[in-house]
């Protein structure tokens, strides 16, 4: 069983999408406190406009303005192949640099279908690292493979997505509990809440979820 923390104090990367860039000084301050900041090329204004500078700006660069082109040479890393999105080729880089944890910001708001991929997506980033969560300033999302324990808080609400419906789950620690079943649809394991400090996944086989839980 895996134990996950609820958030960690410092990551070695923070990767930024082009979604809506988080304004909140707990999530500013992972990504000032990160090893790194990997940007999104479309998501270069946003990071520059909000006091950060990039250690890497990785895309295809097609929507990246000149100017910065220029100035940021030097951090570029090209990737032109259209067969995934700037938030994979992120993600990539970050693992050809053997980071470990990485906290992805700017993935949802905006455009919803970019929102719903970029979650969905989540679920394969998390077989690439040790640590990896999605946050905005509403909430965290993490993806989960096997039985796991999160860490939490009374009250804290919490939804579970289950991209794989034919996978039987059940819960511990939630004030609505579930007893080996499955979700056909996504509004099913939603608005729930956490009992205590923690709670715990039991994933009966093999299954992809992502564990939404609120900002307290």
């Amino acid at each position: 069983m895996m134990l996950m923390n609820r958030i960690l104090s410092k990551y070695e990367a923070v990767i930024v999408a082009d979604g809506l860039f988080p304004q909140s000084e707990m999530v500013l301050d992972l990504i000032r406190d990160a090893g790194m900041v990997i940007c999104c090329d479309g998501a270069t204004r946003k990071v520059l406009a909000n006091g950060f500078s990039p250690n890497y700006i990785v895309g295809d660069l097609d929507s990246l303005e000149e100017r910065f082109k220029l100035q940021y040479a030097d951090r570029l890393i090209h990737v032109p192949e259209q067969d995934t999105n700037d938030l994979t080729k992120a993600v990539r880089f970050a693992v050809s640099k053997e980071v470990k944890n990485v906290l992805i910001v700017g993935a949802t708001g905006l455009r919803e279908d970019h929102t719903l991929g970029n979650i969905a997506l989540l679920s394969q980033y998390a077989e690439l690292f040790d640590s990896v969560e999605m946050v905005s300033d509403y909430g965290t999302f993490t993806a989960i493979n096997q039985t796991t324990e999160l860490q939490s808080f009374p009250g804290q609400q919490v939804s579970i997505f289950l991209l794989t419906p034919d996978c039987l789950i059940s819960t511990k620690g939630l004030k609505y509990p579930v007893e080996k079943r499955s979700f056909s649809f996504w509004w099913e394991g939603t608005l729930n809440e956490s009992l205590g400090d923690s709670f715990t996944i039991e994933v009966h086989g093999s299954g992809r979820l992502i564990i939404y839980k609120v900002t307290g």
